[in-house]
């Protein structure tokens, strides 16, 4: 199986949310995210953005950690 391509982060929402590994990856670290009435709209974010909205909230270690079992997915 071959890493999923995260783009450089410029892959977006919607991508990663139609990538069935990337999907669970997301349902298991942020599940609370996963139900949020907002997250089809969010389709067209990209990671980076994502990213740099996270990092206010969410601690370097599990952001790291979501993004190396990205690239795995």
């Amino acid at each position: 199986m071959r890493p999923l391509d995260l783009k450089n982060n410029k892959i977006t929402v919607g991508e990663l949310m139609d990538h069935p590994g990337a999907r669970a990856v997301f349902q298991k670290r942020f599940p609370m995210v996963m139900k949020h009435p907002l997250l089809g709209a969010a389709r067209t974010v990209t990671l980076e953005q994502v990213l740099a909205f996270a990092q206010a909230y969410v601690p370097p270690k599990k952001i790291n950690e979501t993004l190396n079992d990205l690239r795995r997915a």
